[in-house]
């Protein structure tokens, strides 16, 4: 199982980009358009860095649902590898069959 902390730090990242995602969609488009001037280029760098780090989607890791571990977890499950193991073998997933040849 994983610290409780962390687990709760990533769920405050992620209330932490969905709040900032439309301010920075906003920022991202200004930076990308070409034809944007100098001063509103720089000035929306500027803002876009004055962000939270924690406001960057990518700063978000992906867990286990059950145990938090932070490593070898499958996106189409959202478990991670013992959990979902154990899961197969229970036989909870359904169309997951133990693989043999």
């Amino acid at each position: 199982m994983a610290k409780k902390s962390m687990v709760a730090r990533d769920a405050k990242r992620v209330k932490t980009a969905a709040r900032f995602a439309a301010k920075r969609a906003a920022l991202k488009a200004v930076i990308a358009d070409r034809g944007a001037d100098p001063e509103q280029l720089d000035e929306a760098l500027r803002a876009l860095q004055s962000l939270p780090r924690d406001a960057s989607p990518t700063r978000q890791q992906r867990r286990c649902r059950v145990s938090g571990r932070p490593h070898a977890v499958y996106r189409k499950f959202g478990l991670g590898r013992n959990k979902l193991r154990e899961a197969v073998m229970r036989g909870d997933v359904p169309g997951v069959v133990k693989a043999s040849w």
